[in-house]
């Protein structure tokens, strides 16, 4: 088998993401060569490949699924966004602008060049390529700029399928109406649908899907079904559940963990570990009361280290923090969390701001230096090897006053800091964490011993591939991604024209 496919999706967050790790489990687990692409992601939670190039964190998931290592040619443009209107445009692993959203235009001719060599590449090297879109195809206001949806599928003629998320309502019309606002050209390369997070008696569901396909001409390639417990990385922070558990503790207490949910929070999968724990609840939050409350409160890194320290202080959270922590109640700082804990921050680079006093819980300064600090990490603390960690940051951090060494960061009482995303990832580190914070919080909690986080993500991918040879016509999909989408295909109306996208 050799050639590639699409998925689009119906709306932002409707399952492409899942979907394509599903497709490369499914392949892999067929002997198919196969890789992930992504042409642009927009999303704060990104990863840290071999050679040190930093890639959507969906991508790193789904080369996961193919059993390969990641490469930045599988998400050659990342955008990440540091405000509303500014995003940090990474380009093939490498920082190459800040860029509004309308200064983002003059970057199309850099950028489409770019993921044309990337995914050409891939092709070269892998028999399948499955892409992934970007929010919608349908997004009309953004087609003279896209890079990820139906441009790219243009360019390189790949058959493309449509993923709706029936669970939020709306799927026929989000389905036809995504087909309808396309150009005849675009249209074309529109080769089927499929429904995902289906729950209920698909008796119930047949009429709806029979005309679909009467009145677009396009198959409904199958319904996956709603996957409970799916606790895969997520694409950006806005994803995140609110409450994670892994169920009843081992112990007599369970350990309450809150997540403080910056505005800008990067890189919210480091708590996913935590919320695969038995006995460890953990709850994203922006309440003072909740962070007073909880055994550990965990500040997450942030794409806007300064202008989040702002928003704690406004918000009463910073108060909140610093008392639990001079009362010797346990706090976790990770990256940008880790800059706040310091006495001062220098900011000549990120927001400009100058020097800005920080939390003052660890006796630190931070000086955010020019160059983007990207690289794998890995140690020994407590003990236990850590070999899951990564570094993406600007700010270094330097003790000046007495503290213990804890990763590479550092440590005072009950406050803990460090630069390492991931490093609760790995199983004998995190346990013994968890076991200092019961203590300093004073709870009967005891880790479970057997809780491994790359075997449950492996148990989800393979639930994720299996779902995906259960429930969709498979025949179909490769007779797509081999042959492209079929000639001749019905052309809904619409007012567009290829013109409108020149």
């Amino acid at each position: 088998m050799k050639g590639a496919l699409l998925v689009a999706g119906a709306s932002s967050d409707a399952g492409k993401s899942l979907l394509t790790a599903g497709i490369c489990r499914h392949l892999a687990d067929r002997g198919v060569s196969v890789a992930p692409f992504k042409a642009q992601n927009m999303s704060n939670n990104s990863a840290v490949t071999a050679e040190g190039a930093e890639i959507g964190r969906a991508q790193a998931l789904q080369a996961r699924a193919c059993r390969i290592e990641p490469t930045a040619d599988m998400n050659p443009v990342l955008l990440k966004p540091g405000g509303d209107r500014h995003s940090h445009v990474v380009l093939r692993g490498r920082p190459h602008a800040e860029a509004s959203a309308l200064g983002y235009r003059t970057l199309k001719t850099t950028l489409r060049q770019a993921v044309l060599d990337s995914f050409d590449r891939l092709r070269a090297s892998y028999d399948v390529v499955v892409c992934e879109g970007a929010g919608s195809p349908a997004e009309i206001n953004l087609r003279d700029t896209d890079v990820a949806n139906m441009w790219l599928a243009d360019q390189r003629d790949l058959p493309t399928i449509v993923v709706g998320d029936i669970d939020r309502g709306g799927l026929f019309a989000a389905l036809h109406g995504t087909l309808a606002l396309l150009d005849e050209r675009d249209q074309s390369l529109i080769a089927g649908f499929v429904v995902n997070k289906f729950r209920g008696d698909d008796r119930l569901l047949a009429p709806g899907l029979r005309m679909i396909t009467e009145r677009t001409g396009r198959p409904v390639l199958g319904v996956l079904p709603w996957l409970p417990n799916l606790v895969l990385d997520t694409e950006d922070s806005l994803s995140v559940a609110r409450t994670a558990t892994g169920g009843p503790p081992v112990g007599s207490d369970m350990l309450h963990v809150a997540a403080i949910r910056l505005p800008r929070t990067s890189n919210s999968t480091d708590l996913d570990a935590l919320g695969c724990e038995p006995g460890v609840v953990v709850q994203w939050t922006t309440s003072p009361a909740e962070a007073a409350a909880a055994d550990l409160v965990v500040l997450p890194g942030s794409r806007a280290t300064v202008r989040d320290l702002k928003w704690l202080r406004e918000t009463g959270l910073a108060d909140a923090i610093t008392d639990r922590a001079r009362a010797g109640r346990p706090v976790l700082g990770v990256c940008g969390g880790h800059q706040m804990l310091a006495e001062t921050i220098v900011d000549d680079v990120e927001s400009r701001a100058g020097t800005t006093p920080g939390l003052a819980l660890l006796p630190t300064t931070v000086r955010f230096a020019a160059d983007k600090t990207v690289r794998r990490s890995s140690g020994v603390e407590y003990g236990a090897i850590v070999d899951t960690a990564y570094e993406i940051h600007h700010g270094v951090t330097e003790a000046i006053g007495p503290c213990e060494p804890f990763l590479d960061g550092q440590r005072r009482g009950a406050v803990w800091g460090t630069s390492w995303h991931g490093s609760l990832d790995s199983n004998d580190f995190r346990r013994a964490f968890l076991r200092e914070v019961a203590v300093a919080a004073g709870r009967d909690f005891v880790p479970a011993a057997d809780t491994d986080v790359a075997a449950l993500r492996e148990r989800q991918l393979d639930l994720l591939g299996r779902a995906v040879g259960e429930h969709l016509d498979t025949a179909a999909l490769d007779a797509l991604i081999e042959g492209g989408a079929p000639p001749g295909l019905p052309t809904l109306f619409s007012t567009l024209t290829t013109k409108a996208f020149a």
